[in-house]
């Protein structure tokens, strides 16, 4: 890439921070300086760099998007981190909110469903820092127990509810960010945050639509069954 070509990118997204992002109310400083240094194009398709710093979400194969810029600002401040957290984030897509993270905190895990999108991020990560054990591929819907506790965890698809096990993930005073509500419809951005006593509170931010989280979150109450002989 071009010197000239990197140098447009960087003002793209210093614009991309100061007209959508700052004037939507994400002030966190961490949060900012994230934004504006993430490569965005870096992790949508070579065919879509055009639109990369564009106000909207861009598809990445597979079915899934890429999420609007203001939506991983939006939701990573609502994460209220700090250089020392440890974060999980549920569904790494395209890598981009993953990369977010880890420029405000080195203790990221996340964990993808899809094995293309695994193998294809892994890959985009490394050179942010994020090696092969931080990145996991599987169900999210039942977190990652063997890194837990958790001061912030993102799920960046929708189920129709909050997995209980995300819950017992988080610290105390940890917070959950996650979009919830029936697939193809309105759905409700939630911030679940834990106390020291184990009881939660809950805030509705906004509505939102994102794709649906898949897995076990579509079935969560089936269990294996032996055939009869």
């Amino acid at each position: 890439m071009t010197m000239a070509l990197e140098d447009q990118h960087a003002v793209e997204r210093a614009r991309m921070v100061e007209t959508q992002i700052i004037p939507r109310g994400v002030t966190d400083p961490l949060v900012l300086s994230a934004m504006k240094e993430v490569r965005r194009h870096d992790f949508v398709p070579a065919m879509k760099v055009s639109q990369a710093y564009e106000d909207h979400p861009v598809a990445i194969g597979y079915g899934q998007t890429i999420s609007q810029p203001y939506m991983v600002a939006l939701m990573t401040q609502l994460l209220q981190l700090h250089a020392s957290s440890r974060v999980l984030e549920i569904g790494t897509g395209s890598g981009y909110q993953t990369a977010v993270l880890a420029k405000i905190t080195p203790d990221v895990y996340s964990i993808e469903i899809v094995p293309g999108l695994y193998e294809r991020t892994t890959a985009i990560l490394a050179a942010y820092g994020l090696g092969a054990d931080r990145l996991r591929l599987g169900d999210g819907y039942q977190g990652l127990p063997d890194k837990a506790p958790f001061d912030g965890i993102i799920v960046t698809a929708a189920p129709d509810h909050i997995p209980p096990a995300l819950v017992e993930q988080l610290k105390p005073g940890g917070r959950l960010v996650i979009p919830v509500g029936p697939a193809g419809a309105t759905q409700e951005l939630l911030v679940l945050e834990k106390n020291s006593s184990g009881a939660t509170q809950q805030w509705n931010i906004l509505p939102v639509q994102f794709v649906p989280l898949t897995g076990k979150a579509q079935f969560p109450h089936t269990t294996h069954r032996e055939p009869r002989p």
